[in-house]
């Protein structure tokens, strides 16, 4: 499989897995009339619709401002994908593949929520106080993954072969 391929792999699986995820917690699971899950003593479910991006960052729930993230987002992915297309190694396109396939499933929940989906919560409790981490879900983790993939790759990886 050329690493183009094994890119637009990670994005197709990525993309499934996480609306898969979604639908079953929303529709499924009915995560919203659940409310909190404990899964384990240092991670639950919780229902949370993000309308700004990472971590909370410009929240705004007007039409306007929603438009402009996806206008944002359309261009990002598109970017990225001229960039998996070019590039060297098939760890960066791997890569790339999770970050384009993360930020396509975010989008679709824009568009068919006007939000985006998040789910998973990490927390933990020190001297009777407790630190939680940002409410995230499955697209969160392959553009984290695949950025530390293109760290990785940049700085420690295999440099690729230079055309004679």
């Amino acid at each position: 499989m050329t690493p183009l391929r094994a890119g637009i792999l990670s994005a197709l699986l990525t993309l499934v897995a996480d609306q898969a995820s979604k639908l079953w917690l929303l529709k499924g699971f009915d995560l919203a009339r659940k409310g909190v899950v404990k899964v384990t003593p240092f991670f639950d479910l919780v229902l949370a619709w993000n309308i700004g991006i990472s971590f909370g960052w410009l929240q705004n729930d007007g039409q306007a401002a929603q438009f402009a993230l996806m206008a944002v987002k359309v261009l990002a992915v598109i970017a990225l994908a001229i960039w998996m297309a070019r590039s060297q190694t098939r760890l960066a396109t791997l890569a790339l593949g999770l970050i384009i396939g993360g930020a396509i499933g975010n989008g679709i929940d824009r568009l068919a929520y006007g939000a985006v989906v998040d789910f998973a919560l990490f927390h933990i409790e020190i001297g009777g106080n407790t630190y939680n981490w940002y409410i995230f879900n499955l697209a969160d983790v392959a553009i984290v993954a695949g950025v530390a993939a293109l760290l990785y790759d940049s700085f420690l990886g295999v440099p690729a072969a230079k055309a004679p």
